[in-house]
């Protein structure tokens, strides 16, 4: 193993290992692959480029993706990995350059069982979600970016659709296990159980995950439940209501004020001028859900059926209308991650921290969460605004930021093990030990490393 990076070599090696097609030093190509969805960020969007891959790799197989990263290591360069270069955080972006390993062709679904599916980094989530279906089951959870891959997810991820009952992915029961790839020449390593939870959410930092085996349950007969409310406190009253209460629980509810609302693509579930409620609810619940809707004064707008409408709900839930209402109103918004029961008990003094400030909202196991839309204000009154809200009970994540943080100490002390020379996905570790508190993940303090 070389201390001095050797890209030439390195590229050598896969050209031999991937073919030419399977390699790529192309400066477009490059740029391409050097940049994530972080761009939902105008602070880390002006901060820009932050790295420059000086090679991609494409592998095409788990197997391939334990060789290019072994020669990686063996050439000493750095190895950022990415799926579908969708997270929103920058944990894709290389920032010490080196190699970007691209996962999304190792895409194969190795098996499904009774209660599992084990597929390879790059299989696409609304594709297993779609295989779990023609089986009877369903994911536990899958992402509102549901073209991701399931590496990606695991990495990067943290909930979605079905994280009502499931909760979010570090600490739950949706993975069982992962095979995965350390910088130490070690091959593939099988992990499971609690272990296998120190490879989430943090990057590929400590470990790239090739391949995993999650948690599938028995299917259910979804609809996709649209309302609409004359006020959005009535909206978000609603949804505070169904997501606890209606029985099968929910897998989704959202709701947004209207001018986030008009801001998603049409649809005749979603009316002009209307505050908007929607959910992924069992068939059996819908007459449950239809009452609280109309005695908040609401009316429900259609209930739809299907995988692909229950797939398209999915899709304009989470950072989605975020999304959208930039799209809508260029250079004019940016968010932070919100949550907590004062989230909407005190909605009107949430609305008042920052200028022009709209909530869109989520159900969540034991609380609410949300994504605060407002104008745009400088990042140190960004910071400011978040202290304002832990003030007001609200928990809060700054989402304009690249490091890993939650679980840190934990991640350094496996990372120490797994990657001696610093090679996986460098530029994530805060360089300090941070102040992160456990129930919101805002970091304190910290540069990265």
């Amino acid at each position: 193993m070389t201390t001095t990076p050797d890209l030439d070599g390195l590229v050598a090696t896969l050209t031999d290992l991937l073919g030419e097609r399977g390699v790529s030093v192309d400066l477009p190509t490059r740029e391409r692959q050097s940049v994530d969805g972080c761009k939902l960020s105008p602070i880390l969007s002006a901060k820009l480029p932050l790295g420059l891959a000086d090679v991609v790799a494409y592998p095409s197989s788990a197997d391939q993706i334990v060789a290019v990263v072994d020669a990686a290591v063996a050439h000493g360069v750095p190895v950022t990995p990415r799926g579908k270069g969708t997270g929103n955080y920058g944990q894709g972006i290389p920032m010490s350059g080196g190699l970007v390993l691209d996962t999304s062709r190792a895409r194969a679904v190795v098996e499904i069982g009774e209660g599992f599916v084990t597929a390879e980094a790059g299989a696409v989530m609304a594709i297993l979600e779609n295989q779990a279906w023609a089986s009877g089951q369903q994911l536990l959870m899958y992402p509102s970016t549901a073209q991701s891959t399931l590496g990606g997810f695991l990495s990067g991820g943290s909930g979605g659709t079905g994280s009502i009952v499931h909760g979010v992915i570090a600490g739950g029961e949706f993975v069982k296990s992962l095979d995965v790839v350390h910088a130490d020449g070690s091959g593939l390593v099988h992990i499971e159980g609690a272990e296998a939870q120190e490879y989430l959410h943090n990057y590929g930092t400590a470990g790239i995950i090739v391949r995993a085996t999650v948690a599938l349950e028995p299917l259910q007969p979804w609809r996709a439940f649209y309302a609409s409310f004359d006020d959005f406190h009535d909206a978000f009253a609603a949804l505070s209501e169904i997501t606890p209460t209606v029985n099968p629980a929910p897998r989704l509810v959202s709701a947004d004020l209207p001018t986030l609302a008009e801001a998603l693509p049409s649809n005749p579930g979603i009316l002009p001028g209307k505050a908007s409620l929607r959910a992924i609810l069992d068939e059996a619940a819908v007459a449950q859900a239809t009452e609280i809707v109309e005695r908040l004064g609401g009316t429900v707008v259609d209930v739809r059926e299907g995988a692909q409408e229950i797939m398209k709900l999915s899709m304009i839930s989470y950072n989605h209308p975020i999304e959208w209402l930039q799209r809508a109103h260029p250079d004019t918004y940016f968010h932070v991650e919100v949550g907590g029961a004062p989230l909407l008990e005190r909605i009107d003094e949430v609305h008042q921290v920052y200028p022009g400030a709209m909530l869109h909202a989520e159900g969540q196991k034991g609380r609410p969460i949300g994504m605060l839309a407002a104008e745009y204000v400088s990042e140190e009154e960004m910071l400011a605004g978040l202290e304002r809200l832990e003030a007001l009970g609200v928990t809060t994540h700054n989402p304009h930021q690249w490091y890993v943080d939650v679980r840190v100490a934990e991640t350094r002390a496996r990372k120490a093990v797994t990657d001696p020379s610093g090679l996986l996905n460098p530029g994530k570790m805060p360089e300090l030990e941070v102040a992160v508190d456990g129930s919101n993940g805002l970091m304190a303090s910290g540069k990265a490393s």
